[in-house]
């Protein structure tokens, strides 16, 4: 699939505030179209160094987009991950003497579906870096190679100290997410005959349940997408991101045997 339909489809995947912060790849191919197809000019004239300003420009401005929506949405995650931490605590204390069951449960239920939630945004925040990043690679190597420009090189390395693609908290967060959610979801145990119990399989079995109820499905469809961007091709060089190797999991084996992510509209 050629880069522009992917990303398309990446927005319409993402959540509904999130579709404007992506690349403008269109308007900048367009650009790039229409710089290469003037008359050839001399890379040290005056009118190359205003075409080639107008799309750092343009670049810049992009940038600046992916920075200001990254951070914001990075410091959010910060709150609401104490915040779940917190909720998770007192659900531990209220475990000791046991609560009404029935509120029990309901509490429990919502912690997960929100952990649930809040682990997938987290994993198309870390989508919408891949995506924009490649986009850019891919806009850069486009326009070297249609105007004889040298910028990728460059702009790639100022690229590679933004806020937007330095993923690293995120990364930590999603982690410190999924150990959480091992917690809350125990994993079904085996028992000495090599079957397993049925103790956590309904807690398993929720997991997919009440996942589905919220971004799931959005979730894994980036985490797929990035695997795809990310492998190594005939295309690859040292501007690709490097290749992503999803485990199997319940998550992703539960999609493939379920219909394709379905759109937040």
């Amino acid at each position: 699939m050629k880069f522009g339909k992917r990303l398309k489809q990446q927005i319409q995947e993402t959540l509904p505030g999130w579709r404007d912060k992506f690349l403008s790849y269109k308007d900048l191919k367009k650009l790039v179209r229409s710089i290469s197809s003037t008359p050839p000019i001399s890379s040290g004239s005056l009118e190359y160094g205003k075409s080639e300003s107008e799309f750092v420009y343009l670049l810049n401005n992009e940038i600046e987009k992916f920075n200001a929506f990254f951070v914001e949405q990075e410091e959010d995650f910060i709150i609401r991950h104490k915040e779940l931490q917190q909720r998770i605590q007192r659900m531990i204390a209220k475990s000791r003497p046991q609560p009404s069951e029935t509120d029990y449960k309901e509490e429990m239920r919502k912690i997960r579906k929100d952990i649930v939630d809040f682990h997938g945004e987290m994993v198309l925040l870390m989508n919408y870096s891949n995506v924009n990043y490649t986009g850019l690679a891919k806009i850069l190597k486009k326009y070297d190679k249609r105007t004889g420009g040298l910028l990728r090189s460059p702009f790639i390395q100022k690229v590679l100290q933004q806020p937007f693609f330095t993923t690293d908290p995120i990364s930590k967060l999603i982690k410190e997410c999924e150990t959480a959610i091992d917690i809350l979801f125990p994993a079904a145990q085996e028992n000495n005959r090599g079957s397993t119990t049925d103790v956590h399989q309904g807690e398993r079995a929720e997991t997919i349940t009440v996942a589905g109820e919220g971004i799931f499905r959005n979730t894994v469809a980036a985490l797929l997408a990035m695997q795809e961007i990310r492998r190594g091709s005939s295309t690859y060089s040292h501007f690709s991101l490097p290749p992503l190797n999803l485990q199997d999991s319940d998550i992703i084996n539960y999609v493939q045997l379920n219909p394709p992510p379905i759109p937040i509209p």
